[in-house]
């Protein structure tokens, strides 16, 4: 018979029955994570950062054979795609996997594609295609980066909405 301790992760002392302990990291595969994370001025403590990364605000992390169908993902800083994802989003940072796979339509700042995009892609500032990274659809950037064997088809155009929104402000004033 397995351990609970094996499955969930090591328990607290001063809380051995409570599976919500703040300890407990579900970092296994094909489990999702949501973490939120605000920056509050204080000297005596120091905000819990995620591995290794100097990243703060909140991450939606959907793991491997993970399906996310029909949703709309608003304040959210970054998602990171490694199963699929149907959805809409507005989001500052889309990173997805070689497995991962986004259809729909996302507005964000920064998008790193290692996997499938397919659908209306709005990136304000960079997009970066990896060498397994497809995106097709209607594709508007601010900056493109393509590694070789990336692909990138549909109707694209340079221009993320914060360009748009420029050029429409130098045109009225």
């Amino acid at each position: 018979m397995l351990r609970s301790e094996t499955l969930f992760g090591k328990r607290e002392a001063n809380s051995p029955n409570s599976p919500f302990s703040a300890s407990n990291n579900l970092t296994q595969p094909g489990v999702s994570n949501v973490t939120k994370t605000t920056n509050t001025p204080s000297s005596s403590t120091t905000p819990p950062s995620s591995s290794g990364s100097n990243e703060m605000g909140s991450k939606l992390i959907v793991g491997p054979n993970i399906k996310l169908k029909g949703v709309e993902i608003n304040d959210c800083d970054t998602l990171v795609v490694e199963g699929r994802v149907e959805a809409t989003m507005d989001s500052r940072v889309i990173q997805i996997a070689e497995k991962g796979a986004f259809k729909g339509s996302a507005e964000i700042d920064l998008a790193e594609i290692r996997g499938d995009f397919d659908g209306e892609l709005t990136v304000r500032q960079k997009l970066v295609i990896y060498s397994s990274g497809k995106v097709s659809g209607k594709i508007r950037y601010g900056k493109l980066v393509i590694e070789e064997g990336g692909q990138l088809s549909g109707d694209v155009q340079v221009g993320g909405a914060a360009e748009q929104r420029e050029l429409l402000q130098a045109k009225t004033a």
